[in-house]
Formats: C-alpha cells, sequence, structure tokens
C-alpha cells in the first residue's frame, strides 16, 4: 500500500487494522525497563494512552482510541512541511469536538505537530491542505504500519528473534484478527541472541493493546 506525500486519508488501512500492527510491534518489543522510563522512552510501546512511536530523532507518532470506533492518529516527522507552510496549515480544520484539541494545540503552539488524522464510523479525515504542501509526514512515518511486507519483515527480522514466515504471519493474522493470546504469543516468538525476552512486559503490553478480544 502506498501512502502519498502529502498523505490521503484513503492511505490508511482502518483504524483497527493499524492498531493491531503497531500494537504488535509494541507488544514484541516491551520491556519492563522501557515501561519505568517514563517521559524520557523511546522506539515503539503502548501504554494507558494509547500507542507511541519515537526514535528520538526525527520521528514521533502517537495513537489513540478515543470511545467506540474513535481514533485519533498525530505526530511528526521532519519531512512534514505543514508547520512550516505559508500561510500555516490550520491541522485542526473541520476537526471533530472529540478529538483532544487542548493536547493538540499546545502541540502545535510548541512546533512540535506534523499532521493529525481521525477516524469515526469507519473513515479516515484529516483537515484540508493547500495544493502547495509536498509533504506532510505520513509516509515516512507510518508506512512501516501500512505496508503489510514491512511489518512482517519487522515482525521477523533479528531484533525480533529471526521469526520464520510462516510464524510471523501466523502471528501478524491473531493480531490483526484481536485473537492474540498470551500463550499463543509465546508459543511463536523466539529468544534473539542479543537480548533476553520480557516475557511478563510483553503480556501486560498484550493485555493493554487489548489484541485478545475475540
Amino acid at each position: 500500500m502506498t501512502i502519498n506525500r502529502p498523505g490521503l486519508p484513503g492511505d490508511l488501512p482502518s483504524a483497527e487494522v493499524l492498531w493491531a500492527r503497531w500494537a504488535l510491534i509494541a507488544v514484541l518489543e516491551a520491556t519492563t525497563a522501557d515501561e519505568e522510563a517514563g517521559p524520557h522512552r523511546t522506539g515503539t510501546w503502548v501504554d494507558d494512552e494509547g500507542l507511541h512511536l519515537d526514535d528520538a530523532g526525527c520521528t514521533w507518532w502517537g495513537f489513540a482510541q478515543r470511545g467506540e470506533g474513535r481514533y485519533v492518529l498525530f505526530g511528526e516527522d521532519e519531512s512534514s512541511g505543514a508547520k512550516w507552510h505559508k500561510p500555516p496549515v490550520d491541522m485542526l480544520a473541520d476537526a471533530p469536538g472529540w478529538l483532544p484539541h487542548e493536547e493538540l494545540r499546545d502541540l502545535l503552539k510548541g512546533w512540535q505537530l506534523g499532521c493529525v488524522y481521525w477516524y469515526e464510523k469507519g473513515t479516515w479525515a484529516r483537515a484540508p491542505y493547500p495544493a502547495t504542501l509536498e509533504d506532510d509526514g505520513l509516509d515516512c512515518g507510518m508506512s512501516r504500519f501500512v505496508d503489510r511486507k514491512e511489518v512482517l519483515w519487522t515482525i521477523g527480522d533479528e531484533d525480533h528473534g529471526a521469526m520464520p514466515d510462516h510464524d510471523a504471519e501466523t502471528l501478524l493474522g491473531h493480531a490483526e484478527g484481536y485473537r492474540l493470546t498470551p500463550d499463543l504469543l509465546m508459543s511463536l516468538v523466539t529468544e534473539p541472541d542479543w537480548r533476553e525476552l520480557d516475557r511478563p512486559a510483553m503480556t501486560r503490553a498484550l493485555e493493554r493493546a487489548g489484541l485478545d478480544r475475540a
């Protein structure tokens, strides 16, 4: 799946699928040490506020549920020109009232926001963009979760135990179907050579992400 530059709402899979893919990576990377890092945390993780991605460099993102069938995706990649555009892009134009407006406006005031997308009634939306905006950062920030092949590659790479393709597909399929139990997760993951899996933290992340609803 290709993401346009700037992104279009139709570039994103359903919020439920995006959540499942992002959450699965967060589960595989969960550690107790990272849970205790507080606001200084980096990587991919899930907490009571939602899903997060922060590479401590050029990209950070948040993805949160805002009630039944409602989600908000927001963040920034250095490729976004939205906050530097002249005149400024109003990223909250036409935004529904259920978005976390105070938080988002604080980020805008701090020049920390590159784009905002919201999901309701099975459809993604965003503010209208001027024709002169070349990129909002959605592609560089979210392609890792939008492209299913890239998600499978991440699941099966050496950082996550060099999982066989069949097991990676099984794991992702169960996550996308919201039927990923702790027992199934642990039966498929393997220990990377360079670190010990933190299974209790992974189980806690799985429960927070809600990937076992079936």
